[in-house]
């Protein structure tokens, strides 16, 4: 085989690939909001690890359908993606969201990042790993800051970005109280 046309063939399955991924992230946004629970479980890998010991789809589900009958309606979107291949199998990527949920008589506003592992099983992509880390959670009439970034109930106590090793370097040393106009804890790395 030509050269030029085995470098077309492996930019063409990058390109391909990468388009796939992308898919997931929407897909996985849409069955969320449908409740689409069979549709949300495809997107994960078959041995997906759900953590303590539980592996696959089943177990997923277990963890999921408790976690979504803490709010009636929501609504998903997808604001930004970002893929690294790591090999013919494997990726690795961020994906930025915005989710808002109902939650009794408020609607929560949720920024997130969601940390994700792909994997490719019999030429099809799915999550091997999704982790998703808030920024806030608050209500829309509420400012993140106010209610410490955590709106509702059962939602993480602080947020878990930008807490980065880079963001608490940057930041070493400045009173951020001036930029805030709130206390701020230390980041955790």
């Amino acid at each position: 085989m030509d050269a030029s046309v085995s470098d077309f063939a492996e930019r063409l399955r990058r390109v391909e690939d990468t388009l796939e991924i992308q898919q997931l992230a929407i897909r996985y946004a849409m069955a969320v909001d449908e409740r689409n629970i069979d549709a949300w479980l495809e997107l994960f890998a078959p041995d997906v690890c759900v953590g303590r010991g539980l592996i696959g789809r089943e177990a997923l589900r277990d963890f999921i359908v408790p976690q979504v009958k803490l709010f009636y309606r929501s609504i998903h979107q997808i604001v930004g993606h970002r893929i690294e291949l790591v090999g013919n199998e494997s990726a690795t990527g961020a994906v930025y969201c915005r989710a808002e949920h109902e939650v009794g008589d408020r609607w929560i506003v949720i920024a997130i990042r969601y940390d994700d592992e792909y994997r490719k099983v019999d030429g099809k992509w799915y999550f091997a790993r999704r982790n998703d880390k808030h920024w806030y959670e608050t209500d829309l009439v509420e400012r993140p800051q106010d209610i410490a970034f955590s709106g509702w109930p059962g939602a993480p106590s602080r947020p878990r970005v930008p807490d980065s090793a880079t963001w608490a370097t940057f930041w070493d040393g400045v009173d951020v109280a001036t930029l805030t106009g709130h206390a701020v804890a230390p980041p955790k790395v």
